[in-house]
């Protein structure tokens, strides 16, 4: 066993590492379509799955989401936008090849069985393995969007998302709450799919079995979380090769 904690920008460095290794998503490289919904963590995603088809020139995290969360000193308006907000689309691959400045709207109904969608997520139950998506957008945002190809086409769902957005109770208990007419802010949309957090990197990219057993921290490493890694010794030994590549990557700032 070993113990290692990680920081949010390392957990989201892992969680696209392992993404992108994931069977589905370099089988569905060579042919299909991958689309990757803007989103802070599924902005290492983009990078690494570009890296691993060599096509990861001219694609920048910077304004790669819809919406965020962000201190108080930096404002957004009501769908979590900054002011100075630009989108570059979503990152679409379609046969191998990034179709540059296409978003889940120009190809979700060309997409088929087989096909994934990778969308994130802003809270999640490890315990249920469901994730829930704030909601700004009337017509359900993205993820609105998506699920009827889900669930009508078969397409697979992936849903990155950094345990520092673990939440306590029911996700469909808690949206009932928020979502009651009347109440100000954001909607939760709960969903189920294939939940990729730093547990499940761990093991996709190792073989080797994580737990949280502690979290938090300051100076920079504000809802970090230490894990308790089980596996064999050359599945240790991976584990720490990997831990070291990641282990100084710089917070996410705008």
């Amino acid at each position: 066993m070993t113990e290692t904690v990680l920081t949010v920008a390392a957990g989201k460095r892992l969680i696209g590492k392992a993404v992108a290794a994931h069977p589905a998503v370099k089988e569905r490289l060579k042919t299909g379509t991958i689309a990757i919904i803007a989103g802070t963590t599924n902005g290492y995603v983009a990078e690494e799955i570009l890296k691993s088809i060599q096509q990861e020139k001219g694609f920048d995290r910077n304004y790669f989401f819809r919406g965020i969360t962000t201190s108080p000193s930096k404002p957004t308006d009501i769908t979590g936008r900054l002011p100075e907000q630009k989108f570059p689309g979503d990152v679409i691959i379609i046969n191998g090849k990034w179709e540059k400045g296409k978003t889940i709207y120009d190809v979700i109904e060309q997409m088929d069985e087989g096909d994934i969608i990778i969308k994130g997520a802003n809270a999640v139950d490890i315990e249920r393995k469901k994730a829930g998506v704030l909601i700004g957008n009337p017509k359900a945002g993205t993820i609105g969007l998506s699920l009827p190809a889900v669930i009508g086409r078969r397409i697979k769902l992936i849903i990155p998302v950094g345990l520092e957005k673990r939440v306590c109770g029911d996700i469909d208990a808690l949206a009932m709450k928020v979502n009651t007419p009347g109440v100000e802010g954001p909607r939760l949309f709960p969903v189920s799919g294939e939940i990729i957090t730093e547990l499940e990197a761990i093991s996709i990219l190792t073989g080797a079995k994580a737990e949280m057993f502690a979290a938090g921290g300051i100076d920079g490493a504000e809802g970090s979380i230490w894990l308790a890694i089980e596996g064999t010794d050359e599945e240790i030994k991976k584990v720490e090769e990997i831990i070291q590549s990641i282990l100084k990557e710089p917070s996410f700032c705008i």
